[in-house]
């Protein structure tokens, strides 16, 4: 089903030029879902051939999310039968791919200010068609990452470049250029009667 939009602005774009405008998106706030909604717009950029890019900031390297292996299974699909797109996948944790480098705690704001270089060296370069930057908000709350340089970088970007960005509590730096922007409200969660997470569920 494709959405209408409420009203149609007065910018000088055809309708057309204006349903292919790239997008940032944040899915933010306390309730549960917000990196699965992320992978699930990856999973739709997939069967349209886009070249996806998921970088991910927090995340332990011991901790291997059922995304990570889903989409690089499609990756693999990709290389083998050209069906669907590339798909490249990043953990800060274990030291970006690119540079090998193993993570620590004494080193974790430079390695996400390293990630975040390599994603506007990207960006410039328009690299991908979907950029997933899971739990990035957290580099910028907790001021490893200017969220001003980062609104400045995503509002300036070239192509199209769609951006989505997953997280509690995005900066308002960050808000203010994005195009969706979802708010996860709790209602109930397992967890506030002592469940502990489950394969499927929380992995």
């Amino acid at each position: 089903m494709q959405g209408k939009p409420l009203t149609v602005p007065d910018d000088g774009l055809t309708t057309r030029q204006r349903r292919h405008r790239p997008l940032v998106i944040v899915h933010t706030g306390a309730g549960k879902g917000k990196s699965t909604a992320a992978f699930g717009l990856a999973l739709r950029g997939w069967t349209q051939g886009w070249d996806i890019g998921v970088f991910q900031f927090v995340k332990s390297a011991k901790w291997r999310i059922g995304e990570q292996t889903a989409l690089e299974t499609l990756a693999t699909v990709h290389t083998d039968t050209g069906q669907g797109g590339p798909i490249e996948w990043h953990k800060m944790g274990s030291g970006w791919s690119w540079s090998r480098k193993e993570g620590s705690d004494e080193d974790h704001a430079l390695a996400a200010q390293e990630g975040w270089a390599e994603i506007k060296r990207r960006l410039a370069a328009e690299r991908h068609t979907l950029y997933v930057l899971d739990e990035f908000t957290y580099p910028m709350s907790w001021g490893w990452i200017d969220p001003a340089d980062v609104a400045a970088t995503l509002r300036d970007r070239p192509g199209t470049q769609h951006v989505v960005i997953t997280g509690r509590d995005c900066a308002p730096e960050v808000l203010e250029v994005a195009d969706l922007v979802t708010e996860m409200t709790k209602i109930k969660h397992p967890f506030d009667t002592g469940q502990k997470g489950q394969k499927g569920i929380e992995w």
